[in-house]
Order: structure tokens, then C-alpha cells, then sequence
């Protein structure tokens, strides 16, 4: 049972989806964990068609995430924060992406917490500053895959998604829900 505050101690299993939101391509990546056991169930990307008005190509975002609550009812959703560009336009529309994002969760009734990409790559990696490839490694270390995760858009959201469970067991760095 999730208690809103992002504590797992008394869960059988928790279910997280991270999500690394953009308009060209959104990242997921879904989690189970099971104790101190992780494993991957999902991940990939919803790719809404370039050419597709940017209204169309969020819908096609929120349709696709509310489509993944669905079908893999996580207990949480863990989103990254919002990049600053030095593009004002890019930062809207990224908002934009993230509003979805949140929007989908909250229609689902899941609390949603955020990370920076920064702390994310910490979790996983033990750096702030890792490479996407270093991040890519990790995961694939972690989780036990086969293969890198890709595109790195949802190795992005696996690491958000194993930020989240590791900083909900730590009491001093409980996360807030936005």
C-alpha cells in the first residue's frame, strides 16, 4: 500500500514508472521491486510522428502514458524536472510534455514525484555529471538486462524510476510528492 509519502518498507512488491518527458520523445521505463530485488518490466518511448501538430503530438504523449497506467498499474509515477534551455519556447513546450505527464498520473490517481537529472545519474551511477552511456551501463548492470537500454530516453526513465525506490527507503531523504 503506498502511504503518499513514498515509503516502500511495508509493501510486498512496488511498481514505478519513471517518465523522461519531451515532445519529440518521451521515455518509460517501469520498475518492480520485490525486497532489494529490481527488475525492469518495461521500457521504450512513445514517439509521436515529427510532423503532427504539436496539439496532436500531445495528445498522442497523454494517451500513450495513460495507455502504460493502465496496462502496468504502478503504485507511483516519477517524473524528471523540468529543464531549463536557454530556448524559452523549448522550456514551454517541455512544461507542456510534463503537464501531460502529471495530468495522466493524477487522472489515475497515482502521487507523482520528480527528480533532477542530476540526482538521478547520482543514484544510479554514484555522479551528478555521468554520460548518458555511463547511465545506460548502470541500468543494464542493475536490472540484469541483456542488452543497453535504449533509446537512452528510457534508460533516462529506468534511472528515475530506481532514484525514486532507493531515496523512498532512506528516511532522511524522503521525497515530496508534487
Amino acid at each position: 500500500m503506498h502511504t503518499g509519502s513514498g515509503t516502500v518498507f511495508e509493501q510486498e512488491h512496488l511498481v514505478i514508472i519513471g517518465i523522461d518527458p519531451g515532445t519529440i520523445v518521451t521515455g518509460y521505463g517501469v520498475v518492480k521491486i520485490s525486497g532489494s530485488d529490481y527488475s525492469a518490466i518495461d521500457y521504450g518511448c512513445i514517439k509521436p510522428p515529427p510532423q503532427k501538430k504539436l496539439s496532436d503530438r500531445y495528445l498522442i504523449i497523454f494517451e500513450g502514458i495513460e495507455e502504460l497506467l493502465a496496462r502496468h498499474k504502478p503504485h507511483v509515477v516519477v517524473l524528471e524536472t523540468q529543464f531549463v534551455n536557454k530556448n524559452p519556447q523549448s522550456a514551454i513546450k517541455l512544461g507542456m510534455a510534463r503537464g501531460i505527464a502529471i495530468l495522466a498520473a493524477k487522472k489515475a490517481s497515482l502521487p507523482v514525484f520528480e527528480y533532477t537529472p542530476a540526482r538521478a545519474k547520482k543514484a544510479i551511477v554514484g555522479n551528478g555529471q555521468a554520460s548518458k552511456q555511463q547511465v545506460q551501463w548502470m541500468i543494464k548492470t542493475r536490472l540484469n538486462l541483456k542488452e543497453l537500454p535504449t533509446p537512452q530516453d528510457a534508460a533516462d526513465a529506468l534511472a528515475l524510476a530506481l532514484c525514486h525506490a532507493q531515496t523512498s527507503k532512506i528516511p532522511t531523504l524522503q521525497p515530496k510528492e508534487i
